[in-house]
């Protein structure tokens, strides 16, 4: 169970997600504070209260804390849309860079089909390495790898490799 529990706890989501949490919750104060010091202050000029905090609606021993909740929706709304922005910027960050892995892909493709291609041509064009050569003395063919003819029972050295392939081109 333990090993189970550390596959679960080691794996990239998990992670990912508990990052996320501890930034989102600096996040959070951060948005608290712009709420709380800056932009409260600010709608206070105009309703003519400075602690929305305090609005409260009282009917009998029951208070309904209105001030605050308007604070909460406040902090919510800069949230989800600071949330939005950064979704967007990522997905539109992600359509480019999967544009240009299409064009990549494409542009590989090209590239494989003409070398493809060309090593057709390159197969089709290719002069076939012979496998026979002619002996000088006896003018037979044989082996290339044959040292003595197996007709005239010559031996072929090197020399006479060279003046038996002069032979076979001057015959065609």
């Amino acid at each position: 169970m333990w090993k189970e529990f550390k596959e679960f706890a080691t794996k990239g989501n998990v992670v990912d997600l508990a990052i996320g949490v501890i930034i989102g919750g600096g996040f959070q104060k951060i948005v608290n504070s712009l709420v709380n010091d800056i932009i409260m202050p600010f709608v206070s000029i105009f309703t003519g209260k400075i602690d929305f905090n305090d609005m409260v609606l009282t009917f009998g021993n029951t208070s309904i804390k209105y001030g605050s909740f308007i604070t909460n929706v406040i902090n919510f709304l800069i949230i989800a849309f600071s949330v939005f922005l950064m979704v967007r910027y990522i997905n539109k960050l992600n359509k480019t860079l999967e544009e240009k892995s299409k064009e990549f892909n494409q542009k590989l493709e090209k590239e494989n089909k003409f070398f493809k291609k060309k090593k057709k041509n390159q197969e089709q064009d290719s002069v076939p390495v012979p496998t026979t050569k002619i002996c000088p003395f006896c003018l037979s063919e044989i082996n290339i790898k044959a040292s003595r003819c197996p007709h005239c029972t010559s031996i072929l050295d090197e020399k006479e490799e060279i003046v038996g392939e002069q032979l076979e081109i001057s015959e065609k």
